[in-house]
Formats: C-alpha cells, sequence, structure tokens
C-alpha cells in the first residue's frame, strides 16, 4: 500500500459492527494506525444510534449478528435517506455467492471475507471512497 493510500484514510469515520469482538479488535487496530476514527457496534441495534451519532462515511457490518443481522442492518442504513450513500461493505466467515447476491441486494457496496488481511481491509475501502 502506497503512502499516499495511508494518507487518504486519515481522519475517515469508519463504523465496525460485529459481533466478535476479535474481529471489532482487529479492525479498530488496523484502522486506527491509518488515521481513521474507529468507532464500533456489537451488532445492528446497537449499530443504528452509532449511524446516527457518529455519521461514519464507511460502514462495515457482519452478516451473522444476534438481534439484527448484517442484512436487515445494511437495509436499514439503505432505506434512511440521511445514510443511503454511506458505503456499506459486508463482512462474512462465509464466500458463498448466494450470500454476496443478498449483499448488493440490500445495498452494500462490497463483500469481505473474514478473516481478512491488513490489505484487504484498507483496499476495500480505498475502493469506496476514491
Amino acid at each position: 500500500m502506497t503512502s499516499s493510500a495511508s494518507r487518504s484514510l486519515s481522519g475517515l469515520k469508519i463504523l465496525v459492527i460485529d459481533d466478535s469482538k476479535t474481529i471489532r479488535r482487529t479492525a479498530e487496530t488496523l484502522l486506527s494506525k491509518e488515521g481513521c476514527q474507529v468507532f464500533t457496534a456489537i451488532d445492528g441495534f446497537d449499530a443504528l444510534s452509532k449511524i446516527a451519532d457518529h455519521q461514519p462515511d464507511l460502514i462495515f457490518v457482519d452478516i451473522m449478528m444476534p438481534r439484527l443481522d448484517g442484512y436487515e442492518t445494511c437495509s436499514l442504513i439503505k432505506h434512511n435517506k440521511t445514510f443511503k450513500e454511506t458505503p456499506v461493505i459486508m463482512l462474512s466467515s462465509k464466500d458463498g455467492l448466494f450470500d454476496r447476491a443478498r449483499g448488493r441486494i440490500v445495498g452494500s457496496e462490497q463483500y469481505l471475507t473474514k478473516p481478512f488481511t491488513k490489505d484487504e481491509l484498507l483496499g476495500a475501502i480505498s475502493n469506496q471512497i476514491n
């Protein structure tokens, strides 16, 4: 990753929604090092208030979560006129065609398979903001 790509991430507000503490912590650590402001949420309900409070530039959302799953969460974000333009990247441990298609249907811009590498994570962000 070039230094110019890293610079462009500085100051970005990113929300990571995942019920896995490990994934939240990993993403937060990697993104904070790039200068991003990172917020985390444990599920879709937790995320909705944080989206309103922090107005993130980009959102990562896990598909498999209790209460409100990633598809439902993404759909709610995309149906909100204030946040419908906010890029949503789905996170999943499954790399299936059906999951990718369903993610597209609810409006997600991209799909990232867990576990992800630093380059995959940063590349996904660069794809959405450039």
